[in-house]
């Protein structure tokens, strides 16, 4: 079979290609783009192009152009690597929740802002207590009045520090079960009483950061969706999250450039290039699938995420023994290999989703929970 893409998609593809490198020429690219790189300039200009919202309905101020054209855009995004950042995490899953469970009035306050490229956003999700738990969290928001009042800490937040919206995961009954109880709230990332503190890692890198909520009062009219009842809200966020083409093109631009380095004289060295393009081209479809809504999100973006971070990691090993010696030296493989640990993690860890898959997919039983003391 040919899977070659149109002429029409073809050519978004060039546009796409040339874009990255006509816009990022006075600016930077990097590796790890869609995480990593923070340039306000640069969301502005994927704006100006109309690549931001671009599969959102006309109505709500998209351009309702199909799914598979922004993936042929975010493909090159990220193999170009652009500082994408600061426009990806709107795009990829605060808009769409926005257009799923917000109001009339909500949509209206951020979705254009979104598109213009004017705004940043950030997720506060996990907890230092609460990792891929989402259950677990504790950060609270009690009614008073007209207002909530947000008590707690985050942690692993992505680009906090350049944030100009919060997009909270917040208990607001505590009364209830670990499922419920659970709320989402936009939250003004200058409100009194927000403190953002950077988590510098071990590659050097300081997107993540611990964001502190101390009686932090966010309007009532903020609230997403219903109240007490968000966990299924959380849910659909991260399907988004999970299933897209950023897990598997993380260090995809790292491994072409490798890759003219290799020696392909030995025949290992060409087993192992095969078996990864081969791995490539599966995570690819499998994106695809999800994309083209020809496997339900809800179990297949977990199955997508666990095979393509996976692959990543290997990716990530197998650029360090090109490199050699010099993979101990700083530089771009040094960093990518010290970071490639958190591709499994992040989003949800491969244990969790491998759970995920057991349960919902195969409908395996879940081992019962032992009673009474342990011996």
């Amino acid at each position: 079979m040919e899977y070659g893409w149109p002429a029409e998609l073809r050519d978004l593809a060039r546009q796409a290609r040339a874009f990255v490198d006509e816009s990022t020429a006075d600016l930077y690219a990097t590796d790890d783009g869609w995480l990593v790189g923070y340039s306000r300039e640069f969301t502005r200009r994927l704006a100006a192009r109309g690549w931001i919202g671009m599969t959102w309905p006309t109505e709500a101020g998209g351009d309702g152009r199909p799914e598979i054209e922004r993936f042929v855009v975010t493909e090159q995004l990220l193999l170009g690597g652009a500082p994408m950042a600061g426009s990806f995490f709107p795009d990829r899953q605060i808009g769409p929740v926005l257009l799923t469970y917000g109001t009339p009035e909500q949509k209206r306050r951020w979705l254009p802002a979104m598109r213009r490229g004017e705004v940043q956003w950030c997720v506060g999700m996990s907890e230092p207590d609460a990792g891929s738990d989402v259950a677990a969290i504790a950060t609270t928001a009690v009614r008073d009045g007209d207002t909530f009042v947000v008590n707690g800490q985050k942690t692993w937040t992505s680009g906090a520090f350049e944030a100009d919206w919060c997009y909270l995961i917040c208990r607001t009954d505590r009364t209830q079960p670990a499922h419920r109880g659970m709320s989402e709230l936009i939250v003004d990332m200058a409100s009194p009483g927000i403190t953002v503190e950077r988590i510098t890692d071990a590659s050097g890198d300081a997107h993540f950061c611990e964001v502190f909520f101390d009686d932090v009062r966010v309007p009532v009219d903020h609230l997403v969706g219903e109240l007490n009842n968000s966990f299924g809200q959380t849910m659909r966020q991260l399907e988004h999250e999970r299933g897209g083409i950023d897990r598997l093109a993380s260090n995809q631009r790292l491994y072409r450039d490798m890759v003219a380095e290799a020696d392909t004289g030995d025949p290992l060295v060409r087993q192992e290039i095969a078996r990864l393009e081969a791995g490539y081209q599966i995570g690819r479809h499998m994106v695809l699938r999800n994309v083209l809504r020809q496997a339900p999100l809800a179990q297949y973006s977990a199955i997508t995420k666990t095979f393509c971070t996976e692959h990543e990691q290997r990716v990530a090993a197998f650029v360090c023994r090109v490199a050699g010696a010099d993979a101990m030296t700083w530089g771009r493989v040094a960093r990518n290999v010290v970071y490639a640990p958190a591709y499994t993690i992040m989003g949800g860890t491969t244990q969790i989703l491998r759970n995920v898959m057991g349960e919902r997919i195969l409908g395996l039983p879940r081992e019962p929970r032992p009673s009474g003391n342990r011996p």
